[in-house]
């Protein structure tokens, strides 16, 4: 079936990505595995590019798009090619909403225009040791200084996706005990600076997949946080992160469709050159079968991907839609990259095939955002039950 979710500036936009990725990413991305990040000075050439800022407004100096489909071209590209852009997704796609919709003018004034250029690099900082999906657990505590002007805050982050390298990361804390009637409440969000002392970053997490992409634990001694740069109002952060749920999973079922898609591209290609008994592993009736059910599959994944995605633009995706998508399109694409995997034989055990990269890459993408566990409970309640 032929997509029409994206138009000419999209296919445009990917012509420019795609040049990109295949000239300044794909010759050095090996590298950036074994460093465990991209250089930073990568993402100010993402910022040069227009990457980071797509829905930044033009007053900060971004593109002022409205659209995400930007996004999903950018996400379909990196999986074509096997390669990541590190943290520059959650940067680009799950802050920028926290810090359009909450922050001041004055905020907006002092962080906007380095998040468009790769000068200011974000993070979010949401799960701890004993915190993972229940996020009203937190336990890391900011406490209000006696004069007013600034909080303390003291506790432990992990699983940080870009925490090595950012130079603010959106902490969430406790400025308040939670209630036996509300475990949620007391939540803010305080936006760190991480040249602060006491803020230092701790072991970088060796992942099986996504390894360019930094994962590090943070810790939080007596870090001095001006009250200035509290994000949206205190108490308040709970909300916050509910409202942005649905953008950031469908952020996750758009890489899990293009990383479906890529899978069978790579395992076309292979099945046609790799010879086993003297003719094409292609020639197999055991191929084809398997190959039919993998773009079967495909095709359903990108049209719920796209529907989504048109819902999203629209402002009219809700959380029950949102996991439905994030649940459909990873699972699926864990389907196919699985057999697409197995195509390649022993070669796709080589992390020099990008079906092998695919495969640990798209492993995690059923567990962050919220478990498929989570997405199931989420779509029972949606349905009453």
């Amino acid at each position: 079936m032929q997509r029409t979710v994206f138009d000419q500036d999209h296919e445009a936009f990917r012509k420019t990505i795609r040049e990109f990725i295949a000239k300044e990413v794909v010759p050095v991305h090996r590298e950036w595995e074994q460093r465990g990040h991209p250089p930073r000075e990568f993402y100010r050439r993402l910022g040069e590019l227009g990457v980071l800022g797509i829905q930044v407004p033009e007053e900060f100096g971004g593109g002022g798009e409205s659209s995400f489909k930007f996004f999903a071209v950018v996400g379909e590209e990196c999986a074509a090619a096997g390669v990541t852009f590190g943290s520059y997704s959650v940067h680009s796609q799950l802050i920028l909403p926290y810090l359009m919709a909450h922050a001041t003018a004055e905020q907006k004034q002092r962080w906007l225009p380095g998040f468009a250029s790769g000068d200011l690099m974000f993070a979010i900082a949401m799960t701890e040791p004993g915190t993972g999906s229940d996020l009203a657990n937190i336990a890391t505590s900011a406490k209000l200084s006696a004069d007013g002007t600034h909080y303390v805050v003291n506790g432990a982050k992990t699983f940080i996706t870009g925490g090595a390298l950012a130079d603010r990361i959106l902490v969430v804390c406790r400025t308040a005990p939670s209630t036996p009637e509300d475990r949620r409440t007391g939540l803010s969000i305080l936006v760190v600076d991480t040249t602060s002392q006491g803020f230092e970053v701790g072991r970088k997490i060796d992942k099986i997949g996504l390894k360019a992409s930094d994962t590090a634990e943070l810790s939080f001694t007596d870090v001095v946080v001006p009250v200035a740069d509290l994000l949206g109002e205190e108490g308040q952060g709970f909300a916050y992160l509910t409202d942005n749920l649905a953008q950031e999973r469908l952020s996750i079922a758009l890489g899990g469709a293009a990383s479906a898609q890529a899978a069978l591209q790579h395992a076309l290609v292979y099945v046609k050159e790799r010879k086993v008994f003297g003719k094409p592993v292609a020639a197999f009736q055991n191929t084809k079968f398997v190959l039919a059910e993998c773009a079967t599959e495909v095709e359903a994944i990108t049209l719920m991907a796209d529907r989504a995605l048109e819902a999203l633009d629209a402002g009219e995706l809700t959380v029950a839609d949102a996991a439905k998508a994030k649940l459909f399109c990873t699972e699926g694409a864990g389907r196919v990259i699985d057999k697409c995997l197995q195509l390649h034989g022993g070669y796709g055990y080589v992390t020099e095939f990008p079906i092998a990269r695919l495969y640990a890459d798209t492993r995690v993408t059923r567990i962050f955002g919220g478990t498929s566990e989570v997405m199931k409970t989420i779509i029972a309640k949606d349905l009453g039950l």
